[in-house]
């Protein structure tokens, strides 16, 4: 596998000895110093370019990043509308498992690429000097924030009203609407509760990681293994317990954010866990 100095150097020197590249800056989780490397980081890779049709005539140019594995080109699919408006991307996985997402970007709109800049930026050629401000990568955007007081209720009310989407779901053995709602909805809220709450324990001046990816590493091990239990839901015994322990560990971590900060906690949680133990015990008789 090359080394990511290695993959660096290729990046630079390719863009170097092309006219039609001005400005080269790298992205995402490579420049952030709180991030470990490892092996499976892409390459978010930036090239401000003045002529963008001829890079997209043909993809040849691109063979001298190495033998691809697959490549996907999401503003020139259907499925799928594009929404970087008139940048142009391609997302490359390599035969030594490397990985190049590159972005093709318009030399003017540099400004309008910095002002939507989530901060994890590191600028690697300027032949130009368009950067005229000094870029110091940062995930402060990524922080965890405390919760204003609406922010805490929009956070409650969401989790208990989509739970009983999940209730609904069970009740009427659609496995899969359910585990959606768990999933994609329900769940997730639980881990914004779950980070206020590290927030308040630890400050707010870091990341718990993209998807709450390391945030095991601020919980206590027997909540970890609890929320972990909630991914299994290969059955309809196995989203139900889902379901329950997920109203344990809301009602724990949202009962503690209110207490800290001196919100008030919605009552509605009683009523709802009453309403999902009778549908269940129900369905159970």
């Amino acid at each position: 596998m090359r080394s990511e100095q290695e993959m660096i150097n290729m990046l630079i020197s390719f863009a170097r000895n092309d006219n039609r590249i001005r400005l080269i800056t790298l992205e995402g989780s490579r420049t952030n110093k709180n991030i470990p490397r490892d092996s499976f980081q892409d390459y978010d890779i930036s090239y401000f370019v003045t002529d963008m049709d001829s890079f997209k005539e043909s993809d040849l140019w691109l063979e001298i990043f190495g033998k691809r594995l697959m490549m996907q080109k999401p503003e020139d699919m259907e499925l799928f509308p594009p929404e970087l408006g008139n940048w142009f991307s391609y997302l490359m996985l390599f035969e030594d498992g490397n990985r190049i997402d590159l972005t093709l970007i318009p030399v003017n709109e540099v400004d309008d690429y910095f002002s939507k800049s989530d901060g994890l930026v590191e600028v690697l050629l300027d032949k130009d000097s368009l950067v005229k401000n000094d870029v110091i990568p940062s995930d402060r955007k990524y922080w965890i924030k405390k919760p204003t007081a609406r922010e805490f209720d929009d956070c409650c009310n969401e989790f208990w009203w989509v739970s009983t989407y999940v209730v609904k779901g069970l009740a009427r053995k659609e496995i899969l609407f359910a585990i959606d709602h768990l999933s994609e909805i329900a769940r997730p809220n639980l881990l914004r509760m779950m980070s206020w709450q590290i927030g308040l324990e630890r400050g707010f001046d870091f990341s718990t990681g993209k998807n709450y990816k390391i945030i095991n590493h601020y919980l206590p091990i027997e909540d970890w293994e609890k929320l972990l239990s909630t991914c299994s839901q290969g059955s309809y015994t196995n989203m139900w317990e889902a379901l329950f322990t997920c109203y344990e560990l809301f009602r724990k971590y949202s009962k503690s954010v209110a207490e800290d900060i001196g919100y008030r906690y919605p009552d509605y949680d009683e009523a709802i866990t009453e309403y999902t133990k009778n549908i269940y015990k129900s369905l159970n008789e």
